[in-house]
């Protein structure tokens, strides 16, 4: 997905306050950072889909979370 269809996919699911594309989109953005060698980028999208999906109470929080501590941008968490 080209960044600019990807920044309005995310501000529509903003907007839809739809968790579950949140994570999906925010983990691509993610992916995508870390593609690039922009570990800090990576990491600030990782860490909005880790958020999105532990308020939404998704398993995806617990392979987000161990991505965050593997660049030691979290703890290991027990989800």
């Amino acid at each position: 997905m080209e960044r600019s269809e990807l920044d309005r996919a995310l501000l529509q699911a903003h907007e839809d306050k739809d968790s579950a594309a949140l994570v999906r989109l925010y983990t691509l953005a993610g992916d995508q950072a870390e593609d690039a060698g922009n570990i800090d980028a990576a990491c600030f999208y990782l860490t909005h889909a880790f958020v999105f999906a532990l308020e939404a109470g998704m398993p995806e929080a617990k392979a987000l979370n161990r991505r965050l501590a593997a660049r030691d941008r979290a703890h290991p968490l027990e989800l």
